[in-house]
C-alpha cells in the first residue's frame, strides 16, 4: 500500500483543521478513545455538534486563542492508500510553515473559502506550492453551505483559480466544491450539489497517481559519516554513512567524488550491516570505496555515467524568507545542503515576486515572508542539481551565524530556463 503525503492551507478561518477532522471522522479513522474527548471538549467550547477542529489543534493554548499556530501531522489510512497530513497555519506570519510542509509533499489541498473567492493568502500559498514543486493541487472550495451550494459561485472561483494556475505553471489542477462541517462531498458525494459530478476529495486523495520515483539517472549520495572503527578487528575498515536521495548504486560503479572531481570504483556497498549488490533512493547505505582517497562529511559520490550535477560557488535561487530581521546584500550566513555544511554571502537580491500579480519587483531588502531571487557566493563549492529536476539535491536551507536560527528555505535554480508547463484542469 502506497503512501500519499499531502498539505492542507489556506486563508484564516478557510476550515483546514476542520477538513483533516471531517476527514478522518467520516473515514472512520478516529479511535473510540479520542472520539469520546472530542465530545468532552465539544461540550465544553459549547459547540452544540462535535467540533471535528479540535482532532488537528494540537496545543492548548491554541484551542485557547481560537487559532491554529504550527504545522500539525496526523497519519491515517483506508483500504485504498496510506496517509501522511499537514495541517499548515492560514495566518500570513506563519507563511514558514508551509513551506515545512509542503517540502516533501506530493499533493497540497489548497482551501478557498466560497463566500471570499481567491484572496491574497491563495496566491501565496499556490504560490509557493509551485516553487516547491508539489505535483498535484487540490482546490477544495469550502463552505458551499454558507452560498446556498451556488453552482455559479463554485464556477467563477474555479475559472478565477484556473488564471492563477495558468500564471504560474501548475500542472494538474482538481477542483471540488465542499463542506467541511456538514461533511458535503468530503467523504460522502452530497445530494446537495447534484451539479457536480465528480469524485469527492477522499476519492481524489486515494486515486491520484503518484510517483515516489526519483531521478534514475541521477545518482546522489552525501556522506554523512566517515566510519573508521579504530580496533584491530576492522582494522582496515573505512566506510562512507549516509542516505542514497536519487537513483541507485551497483558494486564495481565507477564513481566520481565530488567537488574534487577524483574518480574511484565502488567496492562494496552495505545495507543494514549486510553487504548487497545494489542499493536504491532512499536507502540508507555504506559505501567503500576501491581506493584510499580524501572523502570528507558533505563530499558527493556520482556515478560517473549519469547525468552531471553542477559544481559552483556562485548560486541562484529562489528563497522564502523566515525571519524578521531583513536579508541585504553583504549579508552573511550559514548554508546546509543536506549533508553539505558552508558559508555564504549575499551577492545580488534580482527581485521579490508580488503574490498578487506573480511579476518581479525590484526591492533592496527581503522581508518576513517575501518569496525572492537572490544571487550566493559559496565558501567551498556546492554540488547540487536544479530543485524543478531534482527535489533531492536542488533545496537548502540558511542560517543566522549567531542565533543558529533557520531564516530561509531556497529553492536551487534551473539551468536553462525551462517553458511554462501546460496546466491540466478537472472539475
Amino acid at each position: 500500500m502506497n503512501i500519499l503525503k499531502f498539505i492542507t492551507a489556506g486563508s484564516v478561518d478557510d476550515g483546514k483543521s476542520t477538513l483533516i477532522g471531517r476527514l478522518l471522522f467520516d473515514s472512520k479513522a478516529v479511535s473510540h478513545d479520542i472520539l469520546h474527548t472530542l465530545e468532552k471538549q465539544s461540550r465544553n467550547k459549547n459547540a452544540g455538534d462535535l467540533d471535528l477542529s479540535l482532532l488537528t489543534d494540537g496545543l492548548r493554548a491554541e484551542r485557547e486563542q481560537g487559532i491554529t499556530i504550527d504545522v500539525a501531522y496526523k497519519y491515517f489510512n483506508t483500504s485504498k492508500r496510506k496517509f501522511i497530513i499537514a495541517d499548515a497555519p492560514g495566518h500570513v506570519q506563519y507563511t514558514r510553515n508551509m513551506v515545512t510542509g509542503a517540502s516533501n509533499a506530493d499533493l497540497a489541498i489548497i482551501l478557498v473559502d466560497a463566500r471570499q473567492g481567491i484572496v491574497e493568502q491563495t496566491h501565496r500559498h499556490s504560490l509557493i506550492a509551485a516553487l516547491m514543486g508539489i505535483p498535484h493541487i487540490l482546490v477544495a472550495v469550502n463552505k458551499m453551505d454558507l452560498v446556498g451550494y451556488d453552482e455559479q459561485v463554485f464556477y467563477k472561483i474555479a475559472l478565477d483559480y484556473q488564471k492563477l494556475a495558468q500564471k504560474l505553471g501548475l500542472q494538474e489542477v482538481k477542483i471540488i466544491p465542499i463542506s467541511a462541517v456538514v461533511g458535503d462531498n468530503v467523504v460522502n458525494k452530497s445530494k446537495n450539489t447534484p451539479w457536480y459530478t465528480g469524485e469527492t476529495l477522499l476519492q481524489h486523495l486515494e486515486t491520484v497517481e503518484i510517483s515516489h520515483d526519483l531521478p534514475e539517472d541521477q545518482a546522489r549520495f552525501q556522506v554523512q559519516y566517515v566510519i573508521r572503527p579504530g580496533h584491530d578487528d576492522y582494522h582496515d575498515y573505512r566506510g562512507y554513512a549516509g542516505a542514497l536521495r536519487s537513483g541507485f548504486f551497483k558494486k564495481g560503479d565507477r564513481v566520481r567524488v565530488l567537488p574534487s572531481g577524483i574518480e574511484t570504483t565502488l567496492k562494496a556497498i552495505e545495507v543494514h550491516q549486510k553487504e548487497v549488490d545494489e542499493a536504491f533512493a532512499p536507502q540508507p547505505v555504506v559505501l567503500h570505496l576501491a581506493d584510499d582517497i580524501d572523502v570528507s562529511r558533505g563530499d558527493s559520490l556520482i556515478r560517473v555515467e549519469d547525468a552531471q550535477p553542477v559544481v559552483s560557488q556562485d548560486i541562484e535561487l529562489e528563497i522564502c524568507w523566515m525571519s524578521e530581521r531583513p536579508l541585504k546584500v553583504g549579508d552573511r550566513y550559514l548554508l546546509r545542503h543536506n549533508a553539505a555544511h558552508t558559508k555564504a554571502v549575499v551577492k545580488e537580491i534580482h527581485h521579490r515576486v508580488d503574490v498578487h500579480s506573480f511579476e518581479p519587483h525590484a526591492i533592496d531588502a527581503i522581508q518576513l515572508n517575501d518569496i525572492a531571487r537572490i544571487k550566493l557566493r559559496t565558501a567551498r563549492p556546492l554540488v547540487f542539481d536544479a530543485y524543478r529536476q531534482n527535489r533531492a539535491s536542488g533545496g537548502l536551507i540558511l542560517i543566522n551565524e549567531t542565533t543558529f536560527d533557520t531564516v530561509a528555505a531556497g529553492m536551487l535554480r534551473e539551468l536553462p530556463r525551462e517553458e511554462p508547463a501546460t496546466t491540466e484542469f478537472d472539475i
